[in-house]
Order: C-alpha cells, then structure tokens, then sequence
C-alpha cells in the first residue's frame, strides 16, 4: 500500500540523484558546445576557401576561381574581371572595348553568372595605387555612372552618393578618401559616402601621406590652402600659399608672404627662418632641412644635431636612422654614430622594437634588438604583423622568431597548416605537427603551405604543387623565373603581373 502525503508536507532530496542531474546535463551541455565548435570552426575553414575568389587566365580568355581552384565563371571574357573585394561574390566583366576612342561596356556579374546592380551605364571598382603602383581597390563601395555622372553605391547595391558628379577618384595611396568633382571643382567624402568637403576647392591632398586620419590640406579659388579635419572643422585658416604635409603634436609647416614657419594649431609661430623645410616634428623637436641637408632642432631654435645628413628618420627617443654618402647608420641625441653608417638601408619596426639592417652588396639583413644588440643575421623573407614573426633564411634553413627576436618552431605561428617545410641534405620536404615526414625530402625549393593548403614545390627548376595532404597536384612543369610571387590554387599558379592579382595554368 503506498503511502500518501500531505499537501503540506515538507519535501525530501536527493541530493545523490540531483548531483549526478547537474553533472549529466553538464556534460550534455559541454558535448554540445564541442561539437558546435568544431562545426563552426569546420564551416569556417570551408567557407575561407569556397568563398574567396581570383581572376584566372588561360587560353586568352578570363575567368575566376575560388580558394579551392575551383571554376566559378568559366574563362570567357577577353578583358580582365576585376574582383573589387576577393571575399565578396561580384565580380565586374568589361566588354565591347574601344581602344580608338578609349570607350567600353561594363556589366557585374555574381558566382551564378547572374547581373547585379542592373540600373546603371557602368559600374566600376575605385582603383587605388601603392608608393610601387601596384593597384588594389577601395572596400566595400563601386562607382557607378548614370546619365553620364557618377556616383557610389555599397556592395549590396544601395546608392551611397548620388550620381551628379562630373568625376570620382580616390586619393593616391591613401584609404578611405574619395575626390568628387563638380563644377570643375573638387570636394571628398568617405567610404560611407558621408561628404567631408564639399566640393569647392582647386585641390586636396592628406596632411599625411600615411594617415587620412590627420586630415586634409585644401586650396582654394585664389589659390591659398588651409586645413579641414575628418570632423570637417578647420584646423588651419585658408589664407597660406603653401601648407607642407607634415604635422605632429598640434602643429604644422606652412609658408606665409615667402617665409617658412613652424605654427601651432592656433596660428602661433613658433619657428621661423631657421629652415628650408621640416620633414618631421615630434612633440619636442623637429628634422629639419638646411641646404639640402637634415639635422635635429629643438622647438626653441637650438640645434641638437647639425644639418650634415642625407636623410634623417626618428627611430625613438634617442635613436636617429641616419643616411651620409648613400649609405645608412644610426646616430644618438648626443651626434654620437652608435651604428656605422655602412648599410644600404635601415628600417625601424615600431610595433615590435627592432632594427632590419641591409648588408650592403648582400642580400642579408641584420636584426637588432631595441638595445641595438646584434641578434640575427640571415635573409629576412617575411615580417608577420597579424602573427607577429619574422621568417628567416639562415645558412640553408627558414627559421621563425616571435617579436621578442626568441626562435620558434613553424608550427607555433601556421597553426592553421597541415605540413611544414623542412630540409634535410640540402633537400626540401614537409612534416606534420609531430614532426613525421610526410612528403619525402626531393625538392630543390619549396614554399609555406598557403592560406588554402596549397604548396609550391620546385624540381629541376620548374615548379609544381602539392595540396594539404602533400599529394600531388601539379608536376613540376612550370619555369617561373620571372614571377615574383610563388603561389597555387589547385592547378592555377600565380601570373607574372602581380598588379593583376590572378592566376594561370600557362606558361609565362
């Protein structure tokens, strides 16, 4: 007979049989999580190489593959397609060219061959160029032309600016700055296509060449410049003949009646007749030039180093990358040559304190430690900001180090990668994360397994490729003596134009 209880009855627990529910449904939960994880993170890798996308040329025709080196749109178009962002799935055809009168048809396309953003004459990347010229396109918008003005229009083809712009280009080598012309005049708005100037100027350029952020030098009508920040606030007056691109602690180089002044961000003179340009102002001094020569001043005129340099360049603090007779040292605060001036060129890399020296009539390069203590020497092929290392040739053999110039394995910065290249009697070959050798040591060069698993491999001086498994691809056929970079999708191999970011199965 079972036994009743009362309603009111106070209520027993287990507590054996409730812990072992909480630790049952913990585990569920954790094996869950897990394999969430691990499909994410499955998909995610899949997604890099499906998704990512590059011209690819052969039998005279254009076409584009994904990370896979699979054909996304078969190879049919004479002109080059250009993919403004290679993770975004538009691809922009140009057709029916004129090259007498400089005339063409563009059309954008997507992975199905379907036409995108089909209410415009033409749609076209905003083209950009590095110090070198090699192009590259500014993210995530497109220039589109209707009624014969132009335009911006986002990715997802929603109209940015309007198209009644006589002309849009971007500034040369620097981000998000966009010129719009109107009325023969010039004005600029950002990537959003948030107008910053607008368009009443004869000519913009950057405060700085390698920060938009600084803000903008503008002219005028009657040929006076001034500055307007990003926040469009006017930082300097425009009522100077000349404003010089460089800028540093609130204050600016500007040419007043013919004479050259250091102002602050109040129009205050702080220096005057005392230079023929600035090339750097730091918060207590600047670099200046004297007849053709730099030196050091501080900010009351006095001079710390005198104007005796080819080229000066502030490292830190107290360290001066110093030129003289076409060759490169550093020098003190003291005018004291700390590091002979013997080198064909010396860079500085801020974000990980140290020195890369080039060995003048060598291909090496030293490393020096933020002390100026010599701790590598061998030829620098890769400096890794994102992964923070540095990948050298030393004797026969890469090596990596992290920023802290302390020796790694590979395996410690390419923990995406399957195979690691090894060497062994003057042979390459790969081994795994355990350092078992999974491809033989045959080859007389090889590269890194690339972002899509894909490996250059060469032998008797031609290349071919293996994928991430170490498996054959592609024997070596290909002699790319020319080609600057060294790289496979599949079968594809990078093409000799490195402007032109494609690849090939032929021949160069």
């Amino acid at each position: 007979m079972s036994r009743a209880r009362r309603y009111n009855e106070e209520p027993k627990l287990n507590i054996k049989k409730v812990v072992a529910v909480i630790l049952a449904i913990i585990v569920i939960i954790m094996f869950i999580i897990a394999i969430k994880t691990l499909l994410k993170n499955s998909g995610k890798q899949e997604k890099i190489a499906a998704t990512t996308y590059y011209p690819v040329y052969t039998n005279e025709k254009w076409g584009v593959i994904n990370g896979k080196g699979e054909i996304v749109i078969e190879p049919t178009y004479q002109e080059a397609i250009v993919i403004p962002d290679n993770k975004e799935d538009i691809f922009i055809c140009t057709y029916d060219v004129n090259y007498e009168d400089n005339t063409f048809k563009t059309k954008v396309i997507n992975s199905n061959s379907k036409e995108q953003f089909t209410g415009y004459d033409q749609v076209q990347a905003v083209e950009n160029y590095d110090k070198n010229n090699n192009i590259w396109y500014e993210k995530g918008i497109l220039k589109v032309q209707k009624n014969g003005k132009y335009g911006l229009i986002n990715f997802k083809g929603k109209e940015i600016l309007a198209p009644e712009y006589d002309e849009i280009f971007s500034i040369k080598g620097v981000e998000n700055s966009i010129i719009i012309k109107k009325d023969n005049l010039l004005g600029l708005c950002n990537n959003e296509g948030n107008i910053i100037i607008e368009p009443k100027y004869q000519e913009i350029k950057p405060l700085s060449e390698e920060n938009y952020k600084l803000g903008y030098i503008v002219t005028n009508q009657d040929k006076k410049q001034g500055i307007i920040t990003l926040d469009k606030k006017v930082a300097l007056e425009e009522k100077y003949d000349e404003v010089k691109q460089v800028t540093g602690n609130d204050m600016y180089v500007v040419k007043e009646n013919g004479t050259l002044k250091l102002v602050n961000n109040e129009q205050t003179t702080i220096l005057e007749n005392k230079f023929d340009d600035v090339k750097e102002i730091t918060t207590n001094q600047i670099i200046f030039v004297k007849n053709n020569q730099m030196g050091v001043m501080k900010l009351d005129g006095t001079e710390v180093i005198p104007a005796e340099y080819q080229e000066l360049k502030t490292a830190t603090e107290e360290y001066y990358i110093a030129k003289k007779s076409d060759k490169y040292g550093i020098i003190n605060t003291n005018k004291e040559v700390v590091i002979p001036i013997e080198y064909s060129n010396i860079t500085y890399q801020k974000e990980a304190s140290f020195y890369c020296l080039d060995i003048s009539d060598s291909a090496e390069t030293k490393i020096l430690n933020s002390n100026l203590e010599e701790k590598l020497v061998g030829i620098l092929s890769e400096i890794n900001k994102d992964k923070e290392y540095l990948r050298m040739r030393i004797g026969d053999q890469y090596k990596y180090y992290n920023f802290k110039l302390e020796e790694k394995s590979a395996q410690d910065f390419l923990n995406q990668n399957t195979l690691f290249l090894s060497k062994q009697d003057g042979k390459y070959g790969f081994v795994d994360k355990n350092n078992q050798i999974i491809v033989p040591y045959q080859y007389d060069d090889a590269t890194e397994q690339n972002q899509y698993g894909f490996i250059a491999v060469k032998k008797d001086g031609k290349w071919g490729a293996l994928d991430k498994e170490g498996n054959q691809v592609v024997e070596p056929k290909y002699e790319l003596a020319s080609n600057i970079i060294i790289d496979f999708i599949g079968k594809w191999h990078y093409g000799m134009d490195i402007n032109l970011n494609y690849y090939t199965d032929m021949e160069n």
